[in-house]
């Protein structure tokens, strides 16, 4: 069995300008993130198949649409940058890939676990294609930023529809990029600084006594939720547990835990980590609480990019962990560079309220900024320090053209935060003047809530800045309990003596 992708009219008629179905500038922007999808799909054994729209030239379906894609044309044709991905092409005439094709004789040659569906239009071909695929008990994953379509209300509307109703799982490609980081525990953890006393004590006894046991120890949550730390933790057990004897299983980094669920097993002589116990139940605790605070944003965002803003809520000596946590809870990027670096992706943030006030004027910094920054990173201005957002969204459209990738509203509560109002004036206003390609991003207070404020009433949001709500996230309590002593079942009172079965966990040491 192999999942299968879906690569659904990413064709010239709707990609390339000068066509009459052009999905614009801001469809343009999924390409990258497409072939990010396919070459990873690629690697992991994943099929493609390109459904192109193939229209007769007295199609009904130009009663409603101009025509397009005629069967023949240049139109049809997969642009050029997904040209030589390996796939193969199925013609479409209908909203649906399904209807009228071989694509569900196909799946069924090929098996399909899962189908991946990428492309366009989001509330017309995918959607329809989407459902029918679920009709046929498919199990349906949408990358929200690999598709895109010409209204954003329609595309949220759809999105929304496919997660609630039809039950398609939606993903976001540049969120799961995450790459295995790379700790180094400190001299402090190490040298057990940073344990509860009564650890370095019991060592100590243990040490005078000569007794070092074989011993088993599993560590368990207290609540539910996404786990985290697991890396950083495995890069202290290797430093300290003995190679020859030492055995951990464990659930990867980023894998959903429950109630009581043991995530954890160390089996090695007690002297050699009973001193980091404390480090360890304490890394777990912060990092997947932010991890799973991330989540839950991620989760009723339906794949808009969310970046961590968290770093300036939190002491400077875990900023990047914490961030590096939001990240594998979700986030599509973090502001600072220590959380970047263990991610392995590149910081995300532009300018802050600080530039243009020096500078006096948010169109000169943001000129000053285009100058000097590197091209590779994205001309995001910040535009609401001295006048009307809408007003300075404008003027450095104009100033900046297409440089210009979006603009950041950061409203402060006592100017009434950002509301979908404003977001839908600053879209109207840039949109008339022709600068659809300019994106919206917000930031200022946000939390699940606020997020699904915004997708429910449509504001056109292409991404958010999250704050405190990661930062600030309650800990996940995890326990963590001897339960065999030289191969014997040990327990105290009130939990059950022996190894706790949890087939999800996978030897890593």
């Amino acid at each position: 069995m192999a999942d299968v992708v879906l690569v659904i009219d990413m064709t010239r008629g709707f990609f390339e300008k000068g066509y009459p179905l052009y999905c614009g500038d801001k469809a343009r922007r999924i390409i990258p993130n497409v072939q990010r999808l396919l070459e990873q799909e690629l690697t992991r054994g994943s099929k493609i198949l390109f459904l192109n729209d193939h229209h007769d030239p007295d199609d009904s379906e130009f009663r409603m649409f101009p025509p397009h894609c005629i069967a023949g044309t240049p139109e049809t044709e997969v642009i050029p940058e997904l040209a030589e991905y390996p796939g193969e092409i199925i013609p479409k005439k209908r909203f649906s890939a399904f209807y009228g094709t071989s694509l569900g004789e196909r799946l069924l040659q090929l098996k399909a676990a899962k189908i991946i569906i990428t492309g366009v239009c989001t509330d017309i071909c995918v959607y329809h294609t989407a459902g029918d695929a679920r009709d046929r008990g498919y199990e349906v994953e949408i990358p929200v930023d690999c598709v895109a379509t010409f209204d954003d209300e329609a595309h949220y509307f759809a999105l929304g529809h496919m997660e609630k109703v039809l039950g398609v799982k939606l993903t976001n490609v540049k969120a799961s990029q995450v790459k295995s980081a790379k700790f180094e525990p400190t001299e402090a953890v190490l040298s057990g600084e940073t344990a509860d006393i009564y650890f370095a004590r019991t060592i100590d006894v243990l040490r005078c006594e000569q007794l070092n046991p074989v011993a088993t120890m599993e560590v368990f949550s207290s609540r539910a939720g996404m786990l985290c730390g697991i890396e950083e933790v495995k890069a202290l057990l290797s430093r300290v547990l003995p190679e020859g004897n030492r055995e951990v299983w464990a659930l990867a980094e980023g894998e959903t835990m429950g109630k009581k669920e043991v995530v954890l097993r160390i089996t090695a002589p007690y002297q050699s980590y009973g001193l980091y116990e404390t480090a360890i139940c304490g890394i777990l605790a912060d990092c997947s609480g932010w991890a799973t605070a991330a989540r839950e944003c991620a989760e009723v965002a339906r794949g808009i990019p969310i970046t961590s803003f968290g770093a300036r809520h939190v002491h400077p000596s875990v900023a990047g962990v914490m961030e590096y946590a939001a990240i594998v809870g979700g986030c599509a990027g973090c502001s600072s560079i220590a959380g970047a670096r263990l991610a392995g992706i590149e910081p995300t943030g532009t300018m802050p309220h600080a530039l243009i006030i020096v500078m006096g004027d948010t169109v000169r910094a943001t000129l000053a900024f285009d100058k000097h920054m590197p091209p590779e990173v994205p001309r995001v201005s910040l535009v609401d320090t001295f006048r009307d957002e809408a007003e300075e969204s404008l003027l450095v459209a104009q100033a900046l053209g297409e440089r210009l990738r979006s603009v950041r509203l950061d409203t402060p509560s006592e100017r009434g935060r950002v509301t979908l109002d404003l977001v839908k004036e600053v879209r109207a206003r840039l949109d008339l003047a022709g600068f659809e390609h300019v994106g919206i991003f917000v930031s200022g207070g946000l939390d699940p809530e606020r997020i699904t404020y915004f997708l429910e009433s449509g504001a056109p949001v292409d991404g958010f800045g999250v704050g405190s709500y990661i930062s600030g996230a309650k800990p996940i309590d995890f326990t963590a309990d001897l339960h065999e002593i030289e191969g014997k079942p040990i327990a105290k009172r009130g939990r059950i003596p022996g190894i706790t079965p949890n087939p999800k966990l996978k030897r890593v040491m």
